[in-house]
């Protein structure tokens, strides 16, 4: 899984976006740092970053009918944190 964070000041130009599933609350990319970042429903108050991230997985996961299933077919294993 990837490194817990807190909302912070320094993530302004993140885009953070409410998502429509069971696992997933939240999620929010920066496009500069190719930084995704989510928040699952079990630990609302704690994000999740992935590094590394292009901009096609972050729009992908924003469409996919199942955000929970997109992010472990996708990005949980492809994009561990460093």
């Amino acid at each position: 899984m990837g490194v817990p964070t807190q909302p912070s000041p320094e993530r302004a130009d993140m885009e953070i976006r409410q998502i429509n599933s069971s696992a997933i609350s939240q999620a929010g990319y920066d496009a500069q740092s190719r930084t995704l970042t989510i928040w699952f429903t079990s630990e609302p108050l704690r994000g999740y970053d992935y590094y590394g991230v292009p901009p096609q997985v972050w729009q992908d996961l924003l469409r996919a009918p199942s955000a929970g299933r997109y992010f472990h077919a996708n990005i949980e294993k492809q994009y561990s944190a460093r």
